[in-house]
């Protein structure tokens, strides 16, 4: 290798280096000196960027809670239930789902009897929330009412930290217990155990015979807040009219996982009499599952609105490139007088285009930080958790560089190749 060959790179990368900073500092000397003019070029910029990032982190905190939310599923679990969790089609799209007959307890029961590879089956229904009462003090308002039945507990992922959880009996018997949720427990006794203390929900008495570890609170609630009633007995009491169940069932291991599914399908099937060839009466989802058609549903929404915002951009782009070639014209004496004494085209070139990009860069730094701000807000307004999208930010700053480069390019070329002669004539 020439000895030679590393001083000379060196040497090259200072002088780039150094040619950068410098026309860093004049773009920047240049949108300081015409600041009106600046502000309203890169209002477009902004203005595309801040559509952009204000739906994307709306849509991160939105999609952040519902992974939490379904976080709770024990692992390889499944809920069947006549209607989707989730659907994103129009009214008329809902109403077969809405003529579907309801999952019933018999049902439920001979799906627990007959799912042999099942590791548990859990039956559910929430019923309405109420007020919660102990002979020390009074719950929060609202607190949630599930009717359970035994395998809904690890299917459901809840742990016990005290007394037990429904058994068979409790069920059978439509006994009159209960199992509190962490900080209610602590609520409604703060002091002592609660186990085998009584209890009133909505003025009805219960005896408390566990209590679940807690598990904190998300999105600016208290996931805690509910109790569990054997599910027989909720529906003696609170449901005037009935209505349709939730199954939960664990597969034993992820290898069994699809095998058991298609297990409960076709006892499901069988049970409530789908002829073959006809699509199910009910349907089965997972985290996974949701998950799934929550990212292609939000996928849509994020391309629609990039092509939205790219209109904005563009437009802000074209704006950008005519505020250029003015700034070449007023400027042509200095370009003849720079060239005069030594600068390259490059040299000129890369003072412009450093103007583009900074001025695309200084409307994008503005717009994701009006953006994130914005999405936050709209997610508070929602109770959800506050989230920053940097992939986004990062994203975003990018294509402003991208906007810069490109519409900045002619006008840069423009400059570069004026004659110094008629430039330096130029008045």
């Amino acid at each position: 290798m020439n000895p030679q060959t590393k001083p000379s790179r060196f040497r090259f990368w200072s002088i780039l280096l150094a040619e950068s900073a410098e026309s860093l500092r004049m773009a920047m000397s240049s949108l300081a000196a015409h600041k009106l003019r600046s502000a309203l070029t890169l209002l477009g910029i902004l203005v595309g960027v801040f559509s952009i990032i204000v739906v994307m982190t709306t849509m991160r905190a939105m999609q952040s809670h519902i992974e939490s939310e379904m976080g709770q599923l024990g692992g390889q679990t499944f809920i069947v239930q006549n209607r989707p969790a989730i659907f994103f089609g129009g009214r008329e799209g809902y109403e077969k789902f809405w003529r579907r007959k309801d999952i019933t307890l018999q049902q439920g029961l001979q799906v627990k009897n007959r799912a042999t590879l099942a590791r548990y089956v859990g039956l559910e229904f929430q019923f309405p929330s109420g007020e919660m009462r102990s002979r020390f003090a009074n719950a929060p308002p609202n607190v949630a009412l599930f009717g359970e039945t035994p395998g809904s507990f690890p299917a459901q992922n809840w742990i016990l930290q005290d007394g037990r959880i429904l058994q068979d009996a409790d069920v059978e018997g439509a006994h009159d217990v209960c199992v509190l949720g962490g900080s209610l427990a602590k609520d409604l006794f703060p002091v002592g155990s609660p186990i085998n203390e009584r209890i009133k929900f909505n003025g009805i008495n219960y005896t408390v015979v566990g209590v679940l570890e807690p598990k904190g609170g998300m999105s600016g609630g208290n996931q805690d807040n509910f109790a569990i009633i054997p599910l027989t007995t909720g529906l003696n009491r609170y449901a005037a009219r009935y209505q349709t169940l939730s199954i939960l069932v664990q597969a034993p291991d992820a290898t069994s996982y699809d095998d058991t599914v298609e297990q409960v399908r076709g006892i499901l099937r069988t049970i409530r009499k789908v002829e073959p060839g006809k699509e199910d009466d009910f349907e089965i989802f997972s985290n996974d599952s949701i998950l799934a058609q929550i990212n292609t549903f939000t996928f849509a929404v994020r391309m629609g609105v990039s092509a939205i915002s790219s209109i904005a951009l563009i437009a802000a782009g074209i704006g950008i490139m005519n505020i250029m070639l003015v700034s070449v014209t007023e400027r042509t004496r200095e370009i003849g007088i720079r060239r005069a004494i030594g600068a390259k085209k490059r040299n000129i070139m890369t003072q412009f285009i450093m103007e583009a990009i900074v001025l695309c860069e200084v409307g994008g730094v503005i717009g994701i930080l009006l953006g994130i701000a914005g999405g936050n807000a709209a997610a508070y307004a929602l109770n959800l958790s506050p989230v920053i999208p940097f992939d986004w930010a990062v994203i975003g700053l990018v294509i402003c560089s991208i906007v810069g480069i490109v519409f900045g390019t002619y006008p840069a070329y423009k400059a570069a190749n004026l004659d110094p002669i008629d430039s330096l004539r130029y008045e």
